[in-house]
């Protein structure tokens, strides 16, 4: 229970904890660059949401203790990814743009 209570407290969201899937060295398959680079942006935004909401007190009749702590970063990783969806920084676009240089090499 303790080791579940530090990670929920910690930087470590749900999206960092599973693996993000890379396109097979040498191979042309655009759908798993797309995807890893999503991937990395949902994570990378769910880290930035993560330093914005750290420094937020929860009191009040249904806010803090440890359910909050576990529950924030399941509802960071949600609105990183709803972020995502709808056009992101613009991450994605560059991270895709190094593998397919990488490809090349």
């Amino acid at each position: 229970m303790d080791g579940i209570a530090h990670i929920a407290g910690g930087a470590m969201t749900a999206l960092q904890m599973k693996p993000v899937a890379a396109p097979v060295a040498g191979s042309r398959d655009r759908a798993a660059m797309d995807k890893a680079a999503n991937d990395f942006e949902s994570i990378f935004i769910a880290q930035f949401l993560g330093a914005m909401f750290s420094g937020i007190k929860t009191d009040g009749v249904t806010g803090g203790g440890q359910g909050e702590e576990m529950f924030r970063s399941l509802l960071l990783d949600r609105y990183a990814e709803g972020i995502q969806a709808q056009g992101g920084i613009g991450i994605a676009a560059a991270v895709k743009a190094q593998m397919l240089k990488m490809q090349e090499l």
